[in-house]
């Protein structure tokens, strides 16, 4: 084949979506799940529900992928305003947590803004030094710091703060200070504040629609067991052999060249093993009734649950439940790694139980399902020997003809949202076919 694509998640559809539109015919698709998606799929369980892999949401900025999804939709969409809290001291902070201290007992409120009153030192070497120069201590202690290491379950003094952007609210005295006096909140921050969401199916409806544009060019259950560089062929699990002039691979970048590529070059494994990502436990309780909650997601800092996040799947579509209207699904999702071990064997007893301590689920509620998923590569770890590691490892695919982009594929958290991985894709085949120059993945 001319092009081969390891992957049909949303950079490896984007890819093949964006061929078919350029004129290209001459590529395959090979995944190795039954089904398309990726960590954007989503599945429906005994019991009627509808879970997705964490809590995705839809928006974006890029002009194609606007267009891709309408016209992949049509109606069948619905469009939320984003409210977003944060679970602290027994109580809800609206979200940017920084922005609506307020809701703090004063105590609390008191040491948030005498830790941005203090002097701070400018010299940052890591993420946990970016948190405290920007928050000051008492923002930090709170909220940033804890929560962080809920998510990434990596140290933040491991981590670079390059990769923030617009991922995360910084704070303005003044702002904090006027909120404070005039009893304001400060809710409309950041990108995704509007987002939206299938009416049915959840987040994985897209991408089944998109899959089945490109569905001649799809092999599912072909999983990849290698990749011979020098041959330029890939290797399935059946033994069959399938070669290519160019390769994209959508799949974890350490995987490629630690258990695929298998190069005769120390320093490439060297490189590959600093790439560092964390595991996701992901969990979908489904109850009985319904109460009036308007809030489309919430994070919890504290230790008294061991979700970092909860979204309240009922409000993205009523149809995410088996009886809309009658019954809510609360989606969590827990972080773990080396830095942060977990017992996943028992955890969804730790998450129900992290539901009835935050107070979203009563202790009389009857719950009517339960289904969790332990996602092995969650999200890919900004460490501070990241971007030296892809200096290395994707400079030497690339003089192969062999280009690694996505999630996990391109290991970047800040260009990981499903927009950005969709448009990954689509500027590959864009480069590959038209000379393009990539946008929003960029080697070297």
């Amino acid at each position: 084949m001319k092009y081969v694509i390891i992957g049909a998640g949303p950079t490896g559809l984007g890819a093949a979506h964006r061929l078919l539109e350029l004129g290209e015919r001459d590529f395959v698709i090979l995944e190795r799940d039954g089904h398309a998606g990726g960590l954007a799929a989503s599945f429906r369980d005994s019991a009627g529900f509808t879970w997705d892999i964490g809590g995705h949401v839809v928006f974006s900025r890029y002009e194609y992928f606007n267009s891709l999804l309408d016209s992949l939709l049509g109606d069948d969409r619905l469009e939320h305003q984003r409210i977003a809290r944060v679970r602290m001291a027994d109580t809800w902070v609206p979200y940017p947590f920084q922005n609506n201290i307020r809701h703090l007992p004063r105590e609390l409120v008191w040491e948030c803004v005498q830790g941005l009153l203090r002097e701070r030192s400018p010299h940052l070497a890591n993420f946990r030094d970016w948190i405290d120069y920007v928050f000051g201590s008492g923002i930090a202690r709170l909220f940033m710091r804890p929560y962080n290491f809920k998510v990434w379950a990596t140290p933040p003094e491991l981590m670079q703060y390059s990769w923030i952007g617009e991922r995360v609210s910084v704070v303005d005295l003044e702002g904090v200070l006027k909120n404070l006096v005039l009893g304001l909140d400060d809710s409309g921050w950041g990108p995704n504040n509007t987002f939206r969401f299938p009416l049915h199916g959840g987040t994985g409806e897209i991408f089944n629609r998109l899959a089945a544009r490109v569905e001649g060019h799809l092999r599912l259950n072909a999983s990849v067991v290698r990749v011979d560089i020098k041959g330029k062929a890939v290797e399935l699990a059946d033994g069959q052999r399938v070669e290519w002039e160019h390769l994209l691979n959508t799949g974890p970048l350490d995987r490629l060249v630690q258990d695929w590529v298998r190069p005769e070059s120390d320093e490439l494994h060297r490189a590959a093993a600093d790439l560092e990502h964390n595991r996701v436990f992901v969990s979908g309780v489904g109850v009985e009734g319904m109460r009036e909650d308007p809030t489309c997601w919430m994070y919890f800092p504290e230790s008294d649950c061991p979700f970092y996040r909860v979204t309240n799947f009922h409000n993205y579509s009523p149809n995410n439940v088996a009886i809309p209207g009658r019954q809510m699904g609360f989606m969590s999702e827990v972080s773990s790694s080396r830095h942060k071990p977990e017992n996943l064997a028992g955890m969804q007893d730790q998450v129900i139980g992290g539901l009835r301590a935050t107070t979203l689920v009563r202790r009389d509620d009857a719950i009517a399902s339960t289904w969790e998923m332990n996602v092995e590569y969650g999200y890919p770890v900004p460490t501070l020997g990241r971007d030296r590691a892809l200096a290395v490892v994707q400079p030497w695919l690339e003089e192969r003809r062999v280009y690694s982009r996505g999630r996990f594929g391109g290991w970047k958290y800040e260009v990981a949202n499903m927009d950005h991985s969709v448009m990954q894709g689509v500027e590959w085949a864009e480069r590959m076919v038209q000379g393009l120059e990539e946008r929003t993945y960029r080697v070297g």
